[in-house]
């Protein structure tokens, strides 16, 4: 029985132990001169090393690299985040065509051969002639270009935030779809470029013509365009890794600390009270809010 009262007396100790080192660690109390451990600089220090570990350790774990890697990006899920789009509006669905998926993958081909980003090529050449060199005869085409973007979804969202690419993603004379997303390098730069060629095919709709000879149209967005801030939010919400949500999560749990620890503000110590420390929960706050940011955004980069 003594040996039992031993081990809960020992249970209770190292639950009240645990129990004050938390309320040390989190919240604001006179044992702490209400700044809690967790914003203070050691405090900070850990948590900005557990955001790096994590990122660190993710990227090694799931691309063998530091650095990480732009994930890979299949046709597929290309594919159904374009026909996502055309459903919520109403639009049939694209069908994949292979004709316009070996176009669209000379057209990338040729942009890191010709080390360019654009529609025509410098020496002149038009998405068109892709088409033609898959053997792709077209009443209605269009092109929609992206790089650098490390899922699907983060490439739709920006494309569907442009008037240009986004018209070609919902245009009712479309059937067909083809997409390529190729590796290479442009400027010295590793990139990643993701072409979409949209078609309808000449047999398919009533002739438009002139003296009875059939004239395709032909529409491109833009080549490149640059992406609004709510863009960019949007495409990072689309690529974050479970590291990067792990690493907000733990920000802003920093955050609310902060916020709380500035609720005490008036009775810090005198010495304190005199000096920047007055205001340092919301200043602490201002910076994990300002970190999180930079930790959303390092995920919206890409190009359309």
């Amino acid at each position: 029985m003594k040996t039992k009262k031993k081990i809960n007396k020992k249970v209770v100790q190292l639950k009240k132990r645990i129990h004050r080192h938390i309320k040390m660690v989190f919240v604001p109390h006179k044992a702490n001169q209400y700044r809690p451990h967790l914003i203070r600089r050691y405090g900070l220090a850990v948590v900005l090393l557990l955001v790096i570990g994590m990122q660190v350790g993710y990227n090694v774990a799931i691309t063998g690299r530091v650095l990480g890697a732009k994930a890979s990006i299949s046709t597929q899920s290309l594919l159904a985040s374009t026909n996502t789009q055309r459903a919520d509006n109403h639009l049939p669905v694209l069908t994949m065509n292979d004709q316009l998926s070996q176009a669209a993958f000379l057209k990338a081909q040729d942009m890191f051969q010709g080390q360019y980003w654009a529609h025509v090529s410098p020496s002149g050449t038009t998405p068109w002639h892709w088409f033609g060199e898959a053997g792709y005869n077209y009443s209605y085409a269009g092109e929609n270009l992206a790089r650098n973007f490390s899922t699907a979804d983060a490439a739709t969202v920006a494309w569907m935030a442009s008037s240009e690419h986004r018209a070609n993603i919902l245009d009712t004379h479309y059937t067909q779809v083809g997409f390529a997303v190729v590796d290479g390098t442009i400027d010295g730069k590793p990139t990643s470029l993701i072409v979409a060629l949209y078609g309808e095919p000449a047999s398919t709709v009533a002739t438009t013509s002139v003296a009875g000879v059939q004239v395709p149209h032909v529409e491109a967005a833009a080549a490149t365009g640059t992406m609004s801030l709510v863009t960019r939010f949007g495409v990072a919400l689309q690529s974050i890794t479970p590291a990067a949500l792990g690493s907000m999560m733990l920000i802003l749990v920093v955050t609310g600390v902060a916020l709380l620890a500035h609720t005490y503000r008036k009775k810090l110590p005198i010495a304190l009270k005199r000096t920047w420390y007055r205001h340092h929960g919301i200043v602490k706050a201002g910076g994990m809010l300002s970190l999180c940011l930079v930790v959303v955004f390092l995920y919206s980069g890409g190009q359309i």
